[in-house]
């Protein structure tokens, strides 16, 4: 049996990953806010995060210090979270995704399928609507199915998308990729990328109906992580692809 410890263990995804990991036949334990990650990370055979970005530091040290790899879901990281997790890396396993949903992991890869084989006069246009409390945007799975079109097209993401469209903002940009999103409700997360080409439109999406489908996906994740020597690694290699 293996000891999955929850970081943010009373938040929303906190609970779904407790029952989550019940359901898998495993052990849970976690820490809330102001709880002794130290000891969790000691206590378990491997970490799930999806608590905050201003948490991580800790948690990665502490998960470096005890040698336990770690699965890290939390969204809205900066580009001095992902040196922090580079750096892990050299350490523990870590894998780190904007989504750990096992359905949006496929859909990334037929996005990177789709984008490789339509050219730029097909526009790219990721469109994504979460609930009233989601506090960034694009989330975290619309850059990651971005990041997956950009990749298919050969471009950088950075340069290549557009965002907030807003007032007289004159032609859209060949070959970008936008991103449009949506807050209100209760939604768990649902995502459209669509492909508008020359009098014809392809669409690719993924509804979330349940907080359970991230939390299956991450104990899954966890599951094979622990298994893995240190490096960082992704969601799709979870599933082989």
């Amino acid at each position: 049996m293996t000891s999955i410890g929850i970081i943010g263990s009373e938040g929303r995804m906190g609970v779904a990953l407790a029952a989550a990991i019940s359901e898998a036949g495993q052990r849970s334990c976690g820490v809330d806010k102001g709880g002794n990650i130290v000891r969790l990370a000691s206590d378990s055979d491997v970490l799930v995060d999806f608590s905050s970005p201003a948490a991580l530091e800790a948690t990665l040290d502490a998960c470096v210090a005890a040698k336990k790899p770690i699965v890290i879901g939390t969204t809205g990281l900066e580009e001095r979270h992902h040196y922090l997790i580079d750096d892990a890396a050299h350490g523990i396993a870590v894998l780190q995704t904007g989504n750990t949903s096992l359905g949006v992991t496929l859909l990334a890869h037929l996005v990177r399928e789709a984008a490789a084989r339509l050219d730029a006069d097909w526009d790219i246009e990721i469109v994504e609507m979460h609930h009233r409390k989601k506090v960034d945007a694009p989330s975290g799975t619309a850059l990651l199915l971005g990041q997956a079109a950009a990749e298919g097209r050969g471009i950088s993401l950075a340069t290549c998308s557009e965002r907030g469209r807003d007032g007289l903002t004159g032609a859209r940009g060949h070959g970008k990729i936008g991103f449009a999103s949506l807050r209100g409700g209760t939604v768990a997360g649902d995502h459209d990328v669509i492909f508008a080409g020359p009098e014809e439109m392809i669409t690719l999406a993924h509804r979330a109906e349940n907080r359970m489908i991230f939390a299956r996906g991450a104990v899954r994740a966890a599951l094979w992580l622990v298994h893995q020597k240190p490096g960082r690694y992704t969601m799709p290699q979870v599933l082989g692809l």
